[in-house]
């Protein structure tokens, strides 16, 4: 665990975004920024961002970031995605040279879609065939690694400080609606470029603060459903939960929370009004498997919106603000500070209650 001086900090990692409810877009400096007040939450082996809305000239294709560990799992991995998708673009993600972030992989940037051809043979719709070749590539391809695969958002990570990160991958030249952050002080699981935060699967990004102790449980039930795990960092699953309650089965952002941070049977017993009561029970006894049990603090994002998420019984920290048509989330208060000196109504959400923000309609 982080120490500071003689005081033990029990709750090191940091996480923070920033959405615009009227889809204005914003540069990628204010999330970097956010992250300076908190840089002692860190240290240095892992940080990342997830911005969304960044790719607007090619928002209709699928935005592959890909590690590579030499040029020839490069173009072995090029002639595979050639097989089933057509690629509009390939490029190297423009970076900058800083003595901060050393050790870095071949990162490059795909902008495809799948042959239709392909999905009417596979009978598959062109998400979950996307998902399913990010597994293919993630577990079968040595020294490959999908790191970001939604459509018109990106991932940017590496090992470093989430402030050092940001300036490597010219974050300032971005411009997105929604911005989410991560830096990491890894306690069990090792700090390399692909297991810093976020953690995404199509335009699902995780950023999460604590730790997991049903990960095997959790594991080896959303394994059962084609996922596979292999990122060497326990977030990796949450994220894999995410996509399976909300686009496989098709729950509502409010009732995928209800699963992963159940209440307790006897909150359920308490509600006075029974359809809820009802369908807390429900999703409870059909996917007990999937309630995540530990200390933590996530921010989900996704098309349109963010979701921030605390563990019911609240044993991370996360603070949320407003200004305007903008909400901030943070580990720390400091941090909305620093993205808007300004903010009102500071709040922090209860154990277990989802808040979550949308952009309205049509505006990104």
């Amino acid at each position: 665990m982080e120490k500071e001086g003689n005081i033990r900090i029990p709750s090191g990692c940091a996480v923070a975004a920033v959405i615009s409810k009227e889809g204005k877009r914003m540069t990628g400096s204010t999330i970097v920024e956010a992250m300076k007040p908190m840089h002692d939450r860190s240290n240095g082996l892992g940080g990342g961002f997830a911005g969304y809305g960044i790719y607007p000239e090619y928002r209709d294709f699928y935005a592959l970031h890909m590690f590579y560990d030499c040029r020839d799992t490069r173009k072995a991995c090029e002639a595979y995605l050639k097989e089933s998708f057509e690629i509009v673009k390939s490029e190297l993600i423009p970076t900058r040279r800083i003595p901060e972030i050393t050790d870095k992989p071949i990162i490059w940037r795909y902008f495809v879609s799948p042959f239709k051809s392909v999905l009417h043979d596979l009978q598959l719709d062109e998400k979950e065939f996307v998902a399913r070749t990010v597994m293919k590539i993630n577990t079968d391809m040595k020294g490959a690694y999908v790191f970001s695969s939604g459509k018109n958002m990106g991932t940017f990570k590496a090992v470093g400080f989430p402030e050092d990160v940001g300036v490597f991958y010219k974050l300032d030249e971005y411009e997105g609606y929604s911005w989410c952050a991560h830096g990491r002080y890894p306690t069990n699981t090792p700090g390399w470029w692909g297991g810093a935060h976020p953690f995404t699967l199509l335009d699902y990004s995780v950023v999460h603060n604590g730790e997991i102790s049903s990960y095997d449980a959790n594991r080896r039930y959303i394994e059962m459903f084609g996922y596979k795990c292999n990122l060497q960092t326990d977030t990796e699953v949450i994220t894999y939960i995410l996509d399976y309650l909300i686009r496989v089965q098709k729950l509502s952002m409010s009732e995928a929370a209800s699963v992963i941070a159940a209440p307790f049977w006897s909150t359920i017993e308490g509600k006075k009004d029974e359809k809820e009561k009802n369908k807390l029970k429900y999703l409870r006894t059909v996917f007990p498997s999937l309630l995540i049990t530990g200390p933590f603090s996530i921010i989900l994002g996704f098309d349109g919106g963010l979701m921030a998420l605390n563990d019911r019984l609240k044993l991370r920290s996360m603070v949320v603000g407003e200004k305007d048509d903008k909400v901030f989330i943070a580990s720390e208060e400091a941090a909305i500070r620093k993205m808007e000196p300004d903010a009102e109504h500071i709040w922090a959400p209860a154990g277990g209650e989802p808040v979550i923000v949308t952009v309205k309609d049509g505006e990104f």
